[in-house]
């Protein structure tokens, strides 16, 4: 009866999730103009962190091929659905980590797009003055297969973009990366900003040097021109907590 009651709970929250991120029409507008100087027709995009796939579809409907990566069952269940007949989207259930083996994921039955790798979120999210995380509970956890950026770019091909949406698992996977990359984004959230920091370093090591960000969802990148990382360093730092989030995009090679 209780798996019944849990999976149950795990539809309804799949659901609020389509609600939010696949029906709402402007969403997906402003997602595919945002993204379209970033994704060439025909090349290779990796969704770290799908979730409910707003964002392998956009990619998809740009025209580039897919590697879509989502760790939760109800979840990589419906993308491998919704995709089933696109030989353009590889949906892999599991998780991108600095080793390859197996993890411990933890779930918010309630609220899944925040489950995560990573204890220090949970406790930084739970923490007293992280009010805008206030009542969110990680309420059970599974044994998930991690793989490497570095593994998956042996087996799939050396992508274009990759998304990275990981809910403070962030460095994991860029430690599993071990060469520059044309473009790559990774989300920061203001209750870990020191972890958004170490993310740009090790960018930054790899050879990444030019720098901007989006804010939450606004789907527009903040700097008119891509900057360095003294200024996108500067620039987190005089973030107000009420920012909350938002995602870092660091690319290589020259540009404007």
């Amino acid at each position: 009866m209780n798996s019944i009651r849990q999976a149950l709970r795990d539809l309804r929250a799949l659901l609020r999730s389509l609600r939010i991120y696949r029906l709402d029409r402007r969403h997906t507008r402003t997602l595919r103009a945002f993204y379209q100087p970033f994704v060439p027709s025909g090349g290779l995009v990796f969704d770290i962190g799908a979730h409910a796939g707003d964002r392998t579809a956009c990619f998809r409907r740009m025209g580039a091929r897919v590697v879509s990566i989502e760790p939760q069952p109800m979840f990589a269940g419906f993308l491998r659905l919704n995709h089933a007949f696109d030989r353009s989207v590889t949906v892999l259930q599991c998780v991108v980590s600095d080793t390859p083996g197996t993890r411990t994921f933890m779930v918010n039955s309630s609220n899944p797009t925040v489950s995560t790798l990573s204890s220090d979120f949970v406790q930084a999210a739970q923490a007293q003055d992280a009010t805008s995380w206030a009542g969110q509970v990680w309420d059970r956890s599974s044994s998930v297969t991690a793989v490497t950026l570095d593994q998956l770019i042996e087996q799939h091909g050396r992508p274009d973009f990759v998304k990275i949406d990981v809910e403070g698992a962030e460095l994991d996977v860029l430690r599993g990366l071990s060469t520059a990359l044309p473009l790559l984004s990774f989300e920061f959230t203001m209750i870990q900003r020191e972890l958004a920091h170490e993310c740009l370093a090790r960018c930054a090591a790899l050879g990444m040097t030019r720098f901007n960000v989006s804010l939450g969802e606004s789907h527009a990148l903040h700097f008119a021109q891509w900057v360095d990382l003294a200024t996108l360093r500067d620039f987190v730092n005089g973030l107000p907590i009420e920012a909350n989030s938002g995602d870092i995009y660091a690319a290589s090679g020259p540009g404007s």
